[in-house]
């Protein structure tokens, strides 16, 4: 069951949430039956995250990670020249590619490719000047008042 949301009343109301409901609309817009690698995707802290895709049979020159912005995409490349003649292939050997839309200030750590599982740490870091700041307030001397000085005088006709 699909629905459509219509974000225009939000659009008129909100500034700078644009690539949100941008986002939310593709999402809806998504294909489901693309399913293939399957991958989980974790919040390992309140600013780490980490995707583990399951990329058996792929070896780590065949797979492929480019971040882009707010775009990270991975992908798979199977290198071709198998002459075996199967009577069943079971085990994904196509290729893939897989995007995920990352948050501002989300950048790629690391990744790793251990026993199939393709595992790619993330971090979410906010510059220091975005970061909530604690303003002093003072108390006791009020600053003075600045002296107003005119800077043309009264002309007097000669």
């Amino acid at each position: 069951m699909r629905t459509n949301l219509d974000f225009s009343p939000l659009f008129r109301s909100s500034i700078g949430f644009d690539r949100m409901f941008n986002a939310l609309e593709a999402a809806s817009r998504a294909e489901t039956s693309d399913s293939w690698p399957p991958y989980d995707i974790v919040k390992a802290g309140e600013n780490d995250y980490r995707i583990v895709m399951a990329v058996a049979g792929f070896s780590q020159d065949e797979l492929a990670m480019t971040q882009e912005q707010n775009m990270l995409i991975v992908s798979g490349q199977k290198a071709s020249g198998d002459d075996l003649q199967y009577l069943h292939r079971g085990i994904g050997s196509g290729s893939f590619q897989r995007r995920f839309e990352l948050a501002d200030h989300v950048r790629v750590v690391s990744a790793g490719l251990v026993n199939g599982l393709l595992t790619i740490d993330l971090k979410r870091e906010i510059p220091e000047e975005m970061k909530p700041r604690q303003i002093e307030i003072r108390t006791g001397q009020i600053m003075p008042k600045a002296e107003t000085k005119q800077i043309e005088g009264k002309q007097q006709a000669a």
